[in-house]
């Protein structure tokens, strides 16, 4: 197949999927965007909303639709690393037996994924980054297609512990998941009170997904879009002289080169489900916001003025 049909034909399957997920995931059309951009990418996502909004069922429900091998792991105060990674035991031979973790799996659900010590939150951040994990001095390769999907409560304070901002960094999107409208929320009632139950078919398989992915990569993109996602980035940090005023009274910290690296894929990834060849500026500021939200730092001063990350974003573009 030419990468031009291969494009044609993933409008169709994307089109497909979120038509199986929104059998059960009813509204947050906007998270289901996000979350299926970022798997055709390969990246990972964190959804953060109050309880009851569907995260983790839309992370269920994604998994359905895409048929790949799926693990949820609950973060807890008393998790420990092994629960997640696994571990070594002795045999009936006496012989040590590595007993595999969640981690190996295709889709990781993350379940309040702030709810663990850093200690734990840390035993994600080589899968996160090269698709393996390293236990007792031995290197275990993750299948592919590998995503964790994680979720947070922005709302919870007590024994919760902030992800450090190397993790926050590898998330390809932070997505925010508002309150259904009256309309949906009427909907929502109506299906979950009655006994009838959604099936979700499956579109992909995990290698039409790794092939999805290496098609992404190869989508070309113009110096002007490059220059201008990582002018982007670049004017999010105070210290630099092409800062605005903006960012240097309300931010401490900036994004990093992660940051140009997944504007210029998410770009892509929004440039070829809408069926372009290429992406241009407006793929960039499409998925700007997400990408950009949980990598800059806000200052007491912002927080004090109610300015939102979501307004200097904006004033960025």
């Amino acid at each position: 197949m030419s990468d031009v049909k291969a494009v044609i034909d993933l409008v169709t399957k994307f089109e497909l999927l979120k038509f199986e997920i929104e059998k059960v995931i009813i509204g947050q059309k906007e998270a289901v965007n996000f979350t299926l951009l970022s798997v055709i990418c390969g990246g990972h996502s964190l959804l953060i909303g109050v309880p009851g909004l569907a995260k983790t069922l839309l992370v269920n429900t994604v998994s359905e639709a895409l048929g790949l091998n799926f693990k949820r792991i609950q973060f807890t105060p008393d998790l420990m690393p092994s629960d997640i990674l696994g571990s070594e035991i002795l045999d009936e031979n006496r012989k040590f037996k590595f007993i595999k973790g969640p981690i190996f799996s295709n889709i990781i659900l993350a379940d309040e994924i702030n709810r663990t010590p850093p200690k734990t939150q840390a035993a994600l951040l080589e899968a996160m980054q090269e698709r393996s994990v390293t236990i007792s001095g031995n290197h275990y390769k993750l299948e592919l297609p590998f995503f964790v999907l994680a979720t947070q409560n922005p709302i919870e304070q007590e024994g919760t512990y902030p992800l450090p901002e190397a993790q926050l960094d590898r998330f390809m999107f932070s997505i925010n998941l508002e309150y259904p409208t009256f309309e949906e929320e009427v909907q929502v009632v109506k299906s979950t009170t009655s006994n009838i139950k959604q099936s979700i078919n499956p579109v992909f398989s995990g290698e039409q997904l790794v092939e999805i992915q290496k098609l992404i990569r190869k989508i070309p993109v113009a110096d002007n879009v490059i220059e201008y996602a990582v002018g982007i980035v670049g004017k999010t940090r105070p210290g630099s002289h092409k800062a605005p005023q903006i960012v240097k009274d309300y931010l401490d910290w900036g994004a990093g080169p992660r940051a140009s690296q997944n504007l210029i894929l998410g770009a892509k990834a929004h440039a070829a489900v809408n069926g372009k060849y290429s992406p241009d500026i407006e793929d960039v500021k499409a998925v700007a916001i997400p990408i950009l939200s949980h990598r800059i730092v806000k200052n007491y001063k912002a927080e004090a003025e109610g300015v939102s990350i979501t307004d200097i974003i904006n004033s960025l573009l």
